[in-house]
C-alpha cells in the first residue's frame, strides 16, 4: 500500500516544472527529481552551450576580418575559469537553487529527491524509501547522455578527462587537445567553441558527413568548412582506449585502415537516450514506442490519468517543443473536458555552430523518397547588399515549395543568425502563408541580412 495519495505527481522539474498553473496551483503536488532543478536545458544543455557559443562567435568573426581589411594584433586571450564562472556561479546555478527552494517553500508541494520507478500503473517508488499514488501524472524525466561501447568511454569520468555535455563546461582548464566523438549538433557546437578558445581540436565521426539529419546541401557545405577548421576524420570509429602519460590514446578504425589519436580530453556527443527504461515503465505495462515513452496527440500515455511530455517520449529532443507540450498537458490537466493536442507539424531546430545552421519543415531527400512534387530555390547570402558587407562566403538559404497549392514545405539555412532569420519562414509555414503572399505582402528592411530570405522567397518558381 502507497504511503501517501496525491492529486499530481510530477516526474521531472524541466519542462515539467512549468506545469503548475494558477488552475492547478491549489492541488496537492508531488514533484520528483533526482537531479539539478530545471532539468537538461538549463543545467547542461541550451542555455550554457549558447552563452559559450556567443565568445566562440565574438572570435571567431574577428579572425575573419581580414577580408574586409582590419586585424586584430595578438590571439585571443581566453580567461576560461572566468567565462565558465559568469556562466554558471552568475547565472545558472542561482537559477537552479532558486527554482528548487521556491518548490520546496511551497505548502501545496512536497518534493522528492530520489530516482522514481513505477511498480504499477500508477504507483510509484519515490527511490526516498516513500511509495506514492495520484489521480493524475506527468512523466518529464527526459534523457540522458550515450556513451561508447569501449573500456574507458562508457561512462563520463572528468576526473581522468572523460566528459559528456553534462559535464565539459565545467572543467577546471581548457585541455591542449580535445577529441569530439559525434558528429550531432552538440559535436558541432563544442568543436566551435573549444576550437575558438584555442583548444587542438580533434573530431572523429563515424558516417561521412557531419550533421545527417540536415538537408544535404546544409550538411555538406558544413562537413566541407568543418573539414577546413578542423582535424576531421570521418569515417573513422574508437575500437580501443587507454590512458597512459597523462593523456588519452585512441586507437581508431578508418578509411585508410587503423591509426591513433592522443588527447588530454574527450568528449563523447554521440546522442541522448530517453529515460524511460529507468523508470520501469515497460514492466508495468506502459505502451512503448521503441526506447520512447509512447503518448498521443494530447500528450496521454496508454494508462488513464498519466500524462508524458519531453525528451522521454518526444521524436524531438528539444526544448522549445518540450516547452510546447508542457503547455498542452497544463491545458489538459486543468481541462479534462476540453483537451487541446500538440501541434507538432513544423518544428524548427538552429545548431549554434559556427556558420550557424537552422531548420523547418521536409528536406529534399525526404521529398524525393515520399515522390512529392516540389521546386526549390538556393539564395547565397553573399548575393545581397548586406552579404556583400561581410563579404560572406559560406551562407545559404535553401527553400522548398510545392508548385499547386504555393505554400513551403522547408526551409534550410546556413550563416549568420540562421536562428533568427529563419522565423518568418516558421511563422508562414504555421500560419499557412503562401510564398507569393510573403515575399510582396509586406515590406523588407533594405539593406538588413533579411533580404537573402526575401530573394529567396522570390526566386521560387510558383
Amino acid at each position: 500500500m502507497a504511503d501517501r495519495h496525491f492529486d499530481l505527481i510530477i516526474i521531472g522539474t524541466g519542462s515539467g516544472n512549468s506545469l503548475i498553473t494558477p488552475e492547478l496551483a491549489d492541488q496537492d503536488i508531488a514533484i520528483l527529481e533526482r537531479g539539478t532543478f530545471g532539468g537538461t536545458c538549463l543545467n547542461v544543455g541550451c542555455i550554457p552551450t549558447k552563452m559559450y557559443a556567443y565568445p566562440a562567435d565574438v572570435i571567431t568573426s574577428a579572425q575573419h576580418l581580414d577580408r574586409l581589411g582590419a586585424s586584430f594584433p595578438c590571439d585571443p586571450q581566453v580567461r576560461w575559469r572566468e567565462i565558465r564562472d559568469r556562466i554558471f556561479a552568475g547565472r545558472i546555478d542561482q537559477i537552479a537553487a532558486g527554482g528548487e527552494q521556491y518548490r520546496r517553500q511551497d505548502p501545496h508541494i512536497t518534493v522528492f529527491d530520489g530516482s522514481a520507478r513505477f511498480v504499477g500503473p500508477k504507483e510509484i517508488d519515490t527511490g526516498t524509501g516513500a511509495t506514492i499514488t495520484a489521480d493524475q501524472i506527468v512523466v518529464a524525466a527526459g534523457s540522458r547522455v550515450s556513451m561508447l561501447d569501449v573500456d574507458g568511454l562508457r561512462e563520463a569520468a572528468p576526473a581522468l578527462g572523460v566528459h559528456t555535455s553534462d559535464t565539459v563546461m565545467r572543467m577546471e582548464e581548457l585541455p591542449r587537445r580535445l577529441t569530439i566523438v559525434g558528429g550531432g549538433f552538440v559535436a558541432a557546437e563544442f568543436a566551435h567553441i573549444f576550437d575558438a578558445f584555442g583548444v587542438e581540436v580533434t573530431w572523429l565521426q563515424r558516417s561521412g558527413s557531419l550533421l545527417r539529419k540536415e538537408d544535404d546541401l546544409i550538411s555538406g557545405r558544413f562537413t566541407e568548412l568543418a573539414a577546413e577548421r578542423y582535424d576531421l576524420r570521418l569515417g573513422t570509429q574508437i575500437s580501443a582506449a587507454e590512458r597512459r602519460d597523462g593523456a588519452w590514446h585512441l586507437t581508431t578504425t578508418g578509411p585508410s585502415g587503423s591509426g591513433e589519436v592522443v588527447a588530454d580530453a574527450v568528449l563523447v556527443a554521440t546522442g541522448r537516450v530517453p529515460n524511460a527504461d529507468q523508470l520501469g515503465l515497460a514492466e508495468v505495462g506502459y505502451r512503448m514506442d521503441g526506447p520512447r515513452l509512447w503518448v498521443d496527440e494530447q500528450q496521454r500515455t496508454s494508462v488513464e490519468g498519466v500524462w508524458a511530455l519531453g525528451d522521454i517520449s518526444s521524436h524531438w529532443q528539444l526544448k522549445h517543443v518540450a516547452n510546447h507540450e508542457a503547455r498542452v498537458v497544463a491545458h489538459n490537466l486543468a481541462h479534462p473536458d476540453d483537451l487541446r493536442s500538440s501541434d507538432h507539424r513544423y518544428v524548427p531546430a538552429a545548431v549554434f555552430t559556427h556558420p550557424q545552421i537552422a531548420s523547418v519543415g521536409l528536406t529534399e531527400r525526404e521529398l524525393q523518397a515520399a515522390g512529392r512534387d516540389y521546386v526549390v530555390k538556393v539564395q547565397d547570402y553573399g548575393a545581397t547588399a548586406y552579404g556583400w558587407a561581410m563579404e560572406d562566403q559560406v551562407g545559404v538559404v535553401k527553400l522548398l515549395a510545392d508548385p499547386e497549392t504555393r505554400l513551403l514545405l522547408g526551409a534550410h539555412l546556413m550563416g549568420y543568425q540562421a536562428s533568427n532569420l529563419i522565423q518568418p519562414l516558421i511563422q508562414a509555414m504555421s500560419l499557412g502563408t503562401t510564398v507569393p503572399e510573403m515575399a510582396r505582402g509586406q515590406y523588407w528592411i533594405h539593406p538588413a541580412i533579411m533580404e537573402v530570405v526575401e530573394n529567396a522567397l522570390l526566386g521560387l518558381e510558383l
